[in-house]
């Protein structure tokens, strides 16, 4: 059985190597994205467990430049206001219509399609694109899941954009650290 570790860009992994019992697999940007890979790792007969890993935009800039363990993960994106709250899917009982706790860490993240430039109206402490649609997919196949990101740029600072593409690259040998020593 293998552990399949799902991150959307190589350059957020920087080319380092795992053992055979892990399958690193790239699912590009955005939910849409992730949601396919996932489904394809969880359908997988060797599929154990999923780990997302990845940078995200911080709102708390205690978490800037670290790797973190995500407790609950948001669909920040989700409106279909007034039929469900905000961040709920009208029409779908059960408990991934909402939040979704992978792990106890108090750390939460939002997940959009779209690149997070001010605090979202959903506010949580991490924000990105794809996490949420593995995190739900993952559960639903019952696999376990394991959300890390590094936190690469600050959604309240004028030059997120740029300081996600000088970060992007510096969150991978912290994981690949946290990874091996699990």
């Amino acid at each position: 059985m293998k552990t399949y570790i799902l991150v959307a860009l190589e350059q957020e992994l920087g080319g380092y190597e795992f053992d055979e019992n892990t399958k690193v697999v790239f699912t590009g940007v955005g939910k849409i994205n992730a949601a396919m890979t996932a489904v394809i790792a969880c359908a997988a007969n060797d599929c154990a467990e999923i780990i997302n890993f990845g940078t995200a935009g911080v709102t708390n800039r205690d978490l800037m430049g670290k790797l973190n363990r995500i407790g609950t993960v948001y669909q920040r994106d989700m409106d279909a206001r007034p039929l469900a709250s905000l961040g709920i899917t009208p029409f779908e009982d059960g408990e991934f219509n909402g939040p979704i706790t992978v792990h106890k860490s108090p750390v939460t993240l939002s997940t959009g399609d779209n690149f997070v430039s001010a605090i979202p109206e959903l506010q949580t402490d991490m924000v990105d694109m794809e996490a949420y649609a593995i995190a739900k997919i993952a559960k639903r196949f019952g696999k376990p899941v394991h959300i890390l990101k590094y936190g690469s740029d600050c959604v309240t600072d004028d030059n997120s954009e740029n300081d996600w593409q000088e970060n992007v690259a510096k969150g991978a040998e912290l994981f690949k650290e946290w990874y091996d020593n699990r």
